[in-house]
């Protein structure tokens, strides 16, 4: 019986243990052979389920990696003839960026060769400044050159020692003459004066700062006669002012622990307050510039909650060193000496 070979109590080797004990069980009890076919069909249709669920899964995934091969092979297909094009155009502005730069070598080259000759002034060296002029198709404008990055030089090496750049204007009538600030070596602003000569020696134009005392300056100097007894105050004058205002641009970026209460235009009063480590408190340090043809204070002044501080030797070197110091010098020894934060 088929039947019973699938049903509990019967051998799965082909032959009935008890057939007619079998027989009377399913005659005795039908719905017991229902619920073994129904649990069977159901077992076998999830696990069928689960091995198509599998497969399709299994064959979604590899569909779309596929479909994704093919979008970045065509998109590399399309960018391929643009990325060519602009890698041909790099390679050609480098190209043109490689010429000029061998023009521009061998330009130096000849200038230099110019230069030394101008600068020596050697007879021997003439001659063969001759001879190289006249095998050059372009000698006449390298020796422009030449001559123009000497005198460049020339106006250069006349600022840095504290001279004046002068231009007559409206045809001998006028002059402008420029006024440089420096501080340590770095140039600052510079600063314009546009005279008239006649009838008198006289200002008619300046970008002075307003409180630079350009008036007074003028008027006891004895210009008419000698311009510099006028430009020599004044650069004293607009060079301290420059110091003073790269002092505290200098504080403000290298002291983030030390605030500027106040500071006026003139850069003659600077408030600022300090912290000391130990006791954690705040110093106020008042400088005053009563000279302002100097970049140093004249004046220092402390004050904390603690009044003996400011009359302390500790303190009272310090107010030494702000007052023969840079003030953004002073503040570092300062803090390496452990008295401010």
């Amino acid at each position: 019986m088929v039947v019973l070979k699938s049903l509990p109590g019967v051998d799965s080797g082909g032959g009935a243990t008890n057939d007619d004990a079998a027989a009377a069980k399913i005659q005795k009890n039908p719905q017991f052979v229902l619920d073994v076919f129904i649990s069977e069909a159901t077992q076998n249709k999830e696990k069928d389920l689960r091995i198509m669920d599998g497969a399709s899964t299994k064959g979604v995934l590899s569909h779309l990696s596929l479909l994704e091969v093919q979008a970045r092979s065509r998109k590399s297909e399309r960018q391929q003839p643009s990325r060519v094009k602009e890698l041909k155009a790099k390679a050609e502005a480098l190209r043109t960026q490689r010429d000029q730069l061998k023009a521009e070598i061998e330009t130096h080259k000849s200038l230099q060769k110019l230069r030394a000759s101008m600068d020596k002034q050697c007879a021997h060296e003439e001659e063969e400044d001759e001879e190289m002029a006249e095998d050059s198709e372009n000698s006449e404008l390298l020796r422009l050159m030449a001559r123009h990055t000497q005198l460049k030089d020339l106006l250069h090496a006349h600022d840095i020692i504290g001279g004046y750049s002068v231009i007559k204007t409206r045809q001998g009538k006028g002059l402008c003459v420029s006024v440089t600030t420096a501080y340590n070596g770095v140039y600052l602003e510079n600063y314009n004066l546009e005279m008239d000569l006649k009838p008198t020696v006289r200002i008619s134009r300046d970008n002075i700062p307003p409180f630079i005392p350009l008036k007074s300056l003028a008027e006891q100097s004895n210009m008419q006669t000698d311009i510099r007894t006028l430009l020599d105050p004044l650069s004293q004058h607009l060079n301290a002012f420059a110091a003073r205002k790269q002092q505290l641009k200098l504080v403000k970026e290298l002291h983030k622990s030390v605030k500027v209460m106040e500071s006026n235009a003139l850069c003659s009063l600077l408030v600022l307050m300090f912290t000391v480590p130990r006791e954690k408190m705040a110093v106020l340090c008042s400088l005053e510039y009563t000279d302002h043809t100097r970049c140093l204070p004249t004046r220092v002044h402390f004050e904390c909650e603690d009044q003996g501080l400011p009359d302390s030797p500790e303190w009272k070197k310090n107010g030494s060193l702000l007052m023969e110091t840079p003030v953004h010098k002073a503040l570092k020894t300062m803090k390496k000496m452990g008295d401010i934060v």
